[in-house]
């Protein structure tokens, strides 16, 4: 036989889906749940920041934050879940999935806490120490990353591997929505109780000294659920795949995963040392062997990453036209300062309920059916295809008359992104490397998606900007304008197809099919050859 495999291995392989599987979602997917609480939930308050902290007095319109200072708001978070998801998962491969998973826990809840506690001389001060938190607070999420997409694969049955992995990513669309309802509930209660003009009103009085706790509890409540899930993750076993192929402890191994699956299983002492000797069971990150069998494959996972969220987090460009479009928000100055908040939360559930919470769970109901290739490429496609159609004919989607179709095509453009490769390409790192590099290799990929992020979210924030000098928001250089901005970002997701091409099918496979290890020499020529299915 060519290929041994380990019968712990082989029973979670062909186990039918039970309890210990949804368990694994929930612990799994409440950190991706705060994670997408933490990371979002910024965007709700930032207007208020602006007007607690830089509104002059007697001005015009309310107090925004300066360009620079947004930025690093917004952004600290991402830099440092970038730096997180790279040393994370790296540590996943040498301590174990387990023990760095309540670490990157402790440092979210720590972190959530101190944002909501930040203060500061000056409004500069308080911003700054916002941003220190917030950068530790992102780096404990870039960890989740990595760790809860290795832990659900190593756990999952080889059957509906794709739709578990998928589960726990699609609880962000949750978290999206709980950031928003958490802001609506506080603003409510807040509006209810200290009662304020509007701006044009009474600029004064229309920033209660009370709307500085607003803020503060909206992102301090992203603490709750990580603090829930804290004693179950310790409760978890380590994962068999980690502890016979890495850890190479067959008899802790067949104990844990006894437990796990109610039946008893062989200890293969003879056999974990046997695969562990296999050349195909040996090589490192940086050899020339790692480059031969996965390094198209690593190409494919980051650059389809990177490319998806430079178009995924513009989304950002083209929010404010829309929630003005339909009037969901009104001029700063015909509203007071919790009142804002209350709008942009209301706005913000909407799109998240509307387009990004179905296309997650779609993604979910067909990722086994038909196959992460396929809805990839397919998400791909629709998402170039929905940019050219706004990006194109972009004035004629200005105009009052086609305002609700430009919404349609907004809504469509994301519910494709997260019904294709915003999933996907979260669930297939987790699947086609080693056990040994299979969390670095998913922190690796993860990043670079973060790097586009972060390209997207304020690279295309400077380049939308109007040609006009005059028509630029406050403090922004001229960019290139929002069409052209639109039509960059088409070609970007058609390149992701081309990308996609480098991604293998993981489709009813076991994670050491895919991976290749275990296998003989005379079976790794075959093994390093799975590439994706011509199209």
């Amino acid at each position: 036989m060519a290929r041994e495999q380990l019968a712990v291995l082989n029973a979670l392989d062909v186990a039918k889906t039970q309890w210990y599987h949804f368990t694994t979602i929930v612990i799994a997917g409440m950190g991706f749940f705060t994670d997408a609480y933490d990371l979002f939930c910024i965007s709700l308050v930032t207007k208020l920041l602006g007007r607690i902290y830089y509104t002059k007095p007697d001005a015009p319109k309310p107090g925004t934050l300066p360009p620079n200072v947004a930025a690093a708001v917004n952004g600290v978070a991402l830099c440092g879940t970038l730096a997180g998801q790279l040393f994370f998962g790296w540590l996943g491969d040498k301590l174990g999935r387990k023990k760095v998973y309540g670490i990157t826990l402790i440092l979210m809840i720590i972190c959530s806490l101190a944002s909501g506690l930040s203060f500061g001389s000056t409004a500069n001060g308080t911003m700054a120490t916002l941003c220190f938190f917030r950068f530790w607070l992102g780096f404990g999420i870039g960890g989740d990353y990595p760790l809860s997409a290795t832990i659900m694969s190593e756990y999952a049955n080889k059957k509906t591997r794709g739709r578990f992995i998928a589960a726990v990513f699609a609880m962000q669309g949750f978290g999206i929505l709980a950031g928003g309802f958490v802001a609506l509930i506080v603003s409510a209660a807040f509006d209810h109780k200290f009662k304020a003009p509007t701006y044009h009103e009474n600029a004064a009085a229309s920033l209660p000294p009370q709307a500085d706790y607003i803020w503060r509890i909206i992102l301090m409540f992203g603490a709750i659920p990580a603090a829930l899930t804290f004693y179950w993750r310790m409760k978890m076993p380590e994962t068999a795949r980690y502890t016979a192929l890495v850890a190479k402890n067959a008899k802790l191994a067949a104990a844990d995963m006894s437990k796990v699956l109610n039946l008893e299983l062989e200890v293969e002492e003879e056999k974990v040392q046997r695969i562990a000797q296999k050349p195909s069971n040996s090589f490192g990150l940086f050899s020339k062997e790692f480059a031969k069998r996965h390094g198209l494959h690593l190409l494919g996972t980051t650059s389809t990453w990177f490319l998806l969220d430079i178009a995924f987090y513009s989304q950002n460009l083209f929010q404010k036209d829309i929630f003005s479009a339909i009037n969901w928000i009104p001029p700063a100055a015909t509203m007071n300062a919790i009142d804002e908040v209350f709008r942009i939360s209301k706005a913000q559930t909407l799109i998240a309920l509307c387009s990004t919470v179905p296309g997650y769970w779609f993604t979910v109901l067909f990722i086994d059916y038909l196959g992460r290739f396929f809805i990839q490429m397919m998400g791909f496609f629709f998402m170039t295809v929905f940019m050219f159609a706004i990006a194109i004919p972009y004035h004629h989607w200005t105009l009052k008359p086609n305002r609700i179709g430009f919404v349609v095509m907004y809504s469509f453009t994301f519910f494709f992104a997260n019904f294709g490769p915003n999933a996907t390409t979260f669930v297939v790192p987790a699947e086609i490397f080693p056990a040994r590099l299979r969390s670095t290799c998913h922190g690796i990929s993860a990043a670079a998606g973060k790097a586009g992020a972060i390209i997207g979210a304020f690279g295309f924030l400077y380049a939308a900007q109007n040609r006009d000098p005059k028509k630029t928001d406050a403090g922004y250089p001229p960019g290139i304008g929002v069409k052209w901005s639109l039509v960059v970002l088409g070609i970007i997701n058609f390149i992701g197809m081309a990308f996609t091409l480098l991604v293998p099918e993981a489709k009813g496979k076991s994670l050491e099919e895919l991976s290749g290890e275990n296998a003989d020499e005379n079976d790794e020529e075959k093994a390093a050859s799975a590439r994706t299915p011509p199209v």
